[in-house]
């Protein structure tokens, strides 16, 4: 059930899997053209897949889209469910402050925010090297707890404690989600970490009403 259409997969393929998948959507997805950035769209808009890594909508039926093989997904709606988001954070991103632009892009009191943490690779998988840690330990020093040292110059990565410490900067502070591990159940998630050649799924949200 690959629905990435840029990791080498049978055009056909991908094509039956997305129409399947639409059976069961409102309407078609509004997909991205992903690039580990910060960049935040207007779903509303959107025709062709712009360059971004997160959407936003308040309108009805509007379907915000994002793909994943080991970055977090993360899904935002307001608690009166007048608008919501996906949003594609791996560690660029996640650095870059992707997720920071997607809650100003919501346009509703942080506070009034909830955050869902999808299956992303887990903190006893994703391993990185002494640029990831920099990167986000420069920023803020706090940061340093979501790394657990391995030896000299790698450590084990916790994207979901980062994106939370994100979150909560941002003033969000109703988050959930956050333990299931891409890279861990094979049987359950394409991990390109774990696999090198993969497929994508997607992460989903719309207004219903």
């Amino acid at each position: 059930m690959n629905l990435g259409d840029a990791v080498g997969d049978e055009p056909q393929c991908v094509r039956e899997n997305r129409r399947r998948l639409c059976l069961h959507l409102p309407a078609t997805p509004r997909w991205l053209k992903q690039v580990h950035g910060n960049e935040v769209v207007q779903a509303d808009s959107v025709a062709d897949p712009p360059s971004a890594d997160a959407a936003v909508t308040s309108r009805q039926g509007v379907v915000c889209a994002v793909m994943v093989a080991d970055c977090l997904p993360i899904l935002l709606c307001d608690r009166g469910g007048t608008r919501v988001s996906a949003v594609h954070a791996g560690w660029r991103g996640l650095c870059a402050g992707v997720i920071e632009n997607a809650v100003g892009m919501m346009d509703v009191a942080p506070s009034e925010l909830m955050a869902y943490l999808g299956p992303a690779i887990g903190p006893d998988a994703f391993e990185v090297g002494s640029d990831v840690y920099s990167a986000f330990v420069d920023r803020d020093p706090q940061a340093a707890i979501a790394f657990r040292s391995l030896r000299p110059g790698k450590w084990f990565a916790d994207l979901f404690m980062l994106s939370r410490q994100r979150l909560q900067s941002a003033g969000v502070n109703a988050i959930f989600g956050g333990v299931l591990c891409t890279y861990s159940e094979p049987a359950r998630f394409f991990s390109h970490r774990r696999d090198r050649v993969s497929g994508r799924v997607a992460a989903l949200i719309w207004r219903s009403g």
